[in-house]
């Protein structure tokens, strides 16, 4: 702003009773806006910050910067959001590790329930145990049983430490007797290229991650996480049909902004981005996705939080989970 519009604008501001920030409320946004995907680029969140940038930079009428900030399980991307001005300038698109991140990162440089400022659950989606089609897994107890043959010998593959897909399998592990390995990525772009090569044998991950490689059939499905079919594989039995009584996991991604931005920009990006899910190009890509759009209210989005950092605060101590394993 130059200093004869600054002038301008005081000045304007003054003639009106209106407080110089109050005013900059009520204008934004008047320069880029930065989503951070604290993860590498490729996987589901890079993806998802990707369909939905040019629907936002039309609707808002600024550029829509997406930049990747990833490591530590999406908390260093994350941390960067929390640290950054409460202005409506910087936002972040969080994945299933951001309810997990708290009990695993004790010492998080940020308090995920108090730094950071809830927009919206974009949406949820199942996940798949798969084994690569190089494998001699064709069906779960396939691998089951091998695991069980030779513990230690089978290694499995996830975005990361921390993951709910890291977790899941742990539990399923300690809950069955199975001892497996985890093999942790730093993302979905570095599992999938793996995962695809056959350099990992079996991955838990999203059905978002997977989809265009099972129909090219260099991955198998084996089982879901979904306490019902997914319609996408419809003859891929969900592990409760398997026998794990009552378990589910579904992952999930969401916006969030620094604490402490004012309610009406955060009213007005959840109302954009609501109506960006909307478009049917967007739709068609996260029904291919296998995303199940829910496009929440803060509150909703907050209470959710609240929850999955209980739930899964428990899996981690019961387990004895720790970062890098």
């Amino acid at each position: 702003m130059t200093f004869k519009r600054l002038v301008k604008f005081l000045s304007l501001a003054l003639t009106l009773g209106i407080a110089p920030g109050v005013m900059a409320q009520t204008n934004w946004p008047t320069q880029p806006i930065k989503i951070i995907n604290p993860f590498p680029t490729g996987g589901t969140v890079d993806q998802i910050s990707r369909l939905l940038q040019p629907h936002l930079q039309q609707a808002l009428g600024q550029p829509i910067i997406v930049e990747s900030r990833s490591g530590a399980s999406g908390s260093i991307g994350t941390g960067m959001a929390a640290k950054s001005p409460a202005d409506g300038y910087t936002w972040v698109m969080v994945f299933d590790t951001h309810g997990v991140n708290p009990s695993l990162y004790p010492n998080l440089p940020f308090d995920t329930l108090k730094d950071l400022t809830p927009v919206m659950q974009i949406g949820t989606g199942s996940m798949v145990i798969t084994a690569h089609a190089s494998t001699p897994y064709k069906t779960y107890n396939d691998l089951l049983q091998a695991a069980k043959s030779k513990p230690g010998a089978i290694g499995y593959g996830t975005i990361g430490s921390g993951s709910m897909a890291h977790l899941a399998m742990t539990y399923l592990g300690n809950t069955l007797k199975v001892d497996w390995t985890h093999i942790p990525y730093k993302g979905g772009g570095p599992l999938a290229a793996d995962g695809v090569a056959g350099h990992v044998p079996v991955t838990m991950a999203t059905y978002a991650l997977w989809a265009p490689h099972f129909a090219s059939g260099r991955l198998r499905p084996l089982a879901v996480t979904s306490p019902k079919r997914m319609q996408e594989l419809p003859d891929v039995p969900t592990l409760q049909e398997l026998g794990i009584e009552g378990f589910e996991a579904q992952a999930y991604w969401g916006l969030l902004g620094p604490a402490g931005i004012p309610p009406n920009i955060v009213n007005r990006m959840n109302a954009e981005v609501a109506k960006a899910l909307k478009i049917p190009a967007v739709q068609e890509r996260l029904v291919q996705m296998g995303v199940v759009v829910t496009a929440s209210s803060p509150a909703d989005f907050d209470r959710f939080i609240r929850k999955e950092i209980d739930k899964w605060g428990k899996v981690v101590k019961e387990n004895n989970i720790k970062a890098g394993q």
